[in-house]
């Protein structure tokens, strides 16, 4: 199973760039979507069902505003919308589709970055997470592959220029310590597992003053799996060459 994320920063405007094109071409089993933007109008998705996929939306209740999409190749045996809390759900940040063997949570995390007031919402947004899908384990649903935009960054390898944000969105002490503890609690990064220590692996860049040229960047998009997964982890990377967004696409392979 070859799963893609990538925060597409406005499903609408990426299409108009070229994204079902590389869809086509790059082929996934199944790709989550952050930030589709889609509010709650009706968003043609004929374009992904003419390439064999079934479309799963989880748009926010707010137009032009985060939200989440997935498309699978593979029919699954249970699509579960949200989380159970109208504060995060009404923002389109979970989508969970279980597959026989494997369970893809699809999320986009809040930022924290418009201000003192989201940052906190992160904050306590991140604790709830850790504790939700906590409960899902001991729901047992199927061994659980998370992946999105975490708007997080677990160590000083993560980022271009940690000494100027060590207090900044995405890098604080608390957002580094949870991540910490969440990969604690028996999560794998599949992205360190594969490729270790290497640096200068990014999937996010400010539009500002050619930062993605200059590669001055940040890793905020995961796939952490389950333990039990780590021996089925056949592979995983960023594609920093695929541009439809500020984000780019981060890829893991399971048997």
């Amino acid at each position: 199973m070859k799963v893609i994320s990538y925060n597409v920063n406005g499903l609408r405007s990426a299409l108009s760039k070229g994204l079902l094109e590389w869809v086509a071409a790059a082929a996934p089993d199944v790709l989550c979507l952050q930030e589709i933007k889609a509010g709650r109008e009706a968003m043609d998705v004929s374009g992904f069902e003419a390439l064999g996929y079934r479309a799963y939306l989880h748009p926010a209740q707010k137009p032009g505003y985060s939200g989440v999409a997935t498309f699978t190749k593979i029919e699954p045996t249970a699509v579960v919308h949200g989380c159970g809390q109208s504060c995060y759900d009404d923002e389109g940040r979970v989508l969970r589709l279980d597959f026989d063997n494997v369970s893809v949570l699809n999320t986009y995390m809040p930022s924290g970055t418009s201000g003192p007031e989201r940052q906190a919402f992160k904050v306590e947004w991140l604790h709830f997470f850790r504790k939700y899908v906590e409960g899902l384990k001991a729901d047992n649903v199927p061994p659980l592959l998370i992946g999105g935009d975490f708007n997080c960054c677990q160590t000083a390898i993560d980022l271009h220029n940690p000494k100027a944000n060590q207090n900044s969105p995405g890098y604080t002490p608390e957002e580094r310590q949870w991540f910490k503890d969440f990969l604690a609690d028996g999560f794998v990064d599949t992205f360190r597992h594969h490729h270790g220590e290497a640096v200068g692996h990014y999937s996010w860049w400010s539009y500002r003053a050619g930062s993605r040229q200059r590669n001055v960047g940040w890793r905020l998009d995961h796939w952490l799996a389950d333990g039990t997964l780590q021996p089925r982890l056949t592979g995983a990377g960023l594609l920093p060459d695929v541009v439809h967004s500020d984000h780019c696409p981060a890829w893991v392979e399971v048997e």
